[in-house]
């Protein structure tokens, strides 16, 4: 009899670009994806998909879901998912990720972490290592 409004999720729909000969310093937080091409110094939070193009670079804190990496970060990076590094990344500092996928050329110096990671204990045993 009646009609009922379905609610739409969540879902990261926006996508942000910062395109090439484009540099910002400060912080960034949106829901939506975000495409570097240019430079960005700062921080970017968002639930989406941060990708950096060849020609793009990030200095400073990174928070997301998934990353593709084509270009040059420097900084902390915490993904929630997927790192993927193309041939032509370059990443140093600080990575914690829960899974990572690299291609062969890619240039990966920085200390990594994996959510998730099977701990070896003192007795011999392995466990699982719980995230909250």
């Amino acid at each position: 009899m009646f009609s009922e409004k379905k609610e739409k999720t969540n879902q990261a729909t926006e996508r942000n670009v910062i395109s090439k000969n484009t540099s910002i310093k400060g912080d960034i937080i949106s829901e939506g994806d975000f495409r570097v091409e240019g430079s960005i110094e700062g921080t970017i939070k968002t639930a989406g998909r941060v990708v950096i193009g060849v020609s793009g670079s990030i200095k400073g804190k990174v928070t997301c879901n998934n990353a593709d990496i084509d270009g040059k970060f420097s900084g902390e990076l915490l993904v929630n998912n997927l790192l993927t590094l193309k041939a032509t990344a370059q990443i140093s500092g600080d990575v914690v990720i829960s899974k990572l996928s690299v291609e062969p050329g890619a240039e990966f110096n920085a200390t990594c972490t994996m959510k998730g990671a099977v701990k070896e204990l003192k007795n011999g045993k392995t466990t699982k290592e719980k995230t909250a």
